[in-house]
């Protein structure tokens, strides 16, 4: 894509998301539900393929999930998107989240995972991604 970073300056992906996890997200063990984890990191990825299309996307996979930790309430939770590739009308998007604990400085990596969009044409139906 055009003049823009979208893998981050490091390569480490660009910010996204930046949440705090409450206990209404979490599960029969206290811990925050994988769920509502994977719906913020479908976020931050549609936010990226959202600029990326300059339009409308959908998810059409997730790939290669691996949950390394738990989140706990009250964690920061910040979520990075990479762009990985593009096709004609696909965009593979890379992202990692983070939880740092309340009353702590360091973080820790919790979960990645690529997921696949669409660019989508005001009918719903595949579009080509601009140049």
């Amino acid at each position: 894509m055009q003049d823009k970073d979208f893998t981050g300056s490091d390569g480490g992906g660009i910010l996204a998301i930046r949440t705090i996890a409450m206990p209404a997200d979490t599960n029969p063990s206290g811990d925050i539900f994988g769920g509502w984890l994977m719906a913020q990191m479908d976020l931050a990825a549609s936010n990226l393929a959202a600029r990326l299309a300059k339009g409308r996307v959908a998810t059409v996979a997730v790939e290669a999930m691996h949950f390394r930790a738990p989140v706990q309430v009250g964690d920061e939770v910040t979520l990075t998107a990479t762009l990985r590739s593009t096709g004609r009308s696909s965009m593979r998007i890379h992202v990692e989240a983070w939880a740092r604990p309340m009353r702590e400085e360091d973080g820790t990596t919790v979960t990645d995972a690529d997921f696949v969009f669409v660019a989508l044409d005001e009918t719903g139906k595949p579009r080509d991604l601009p140049d």
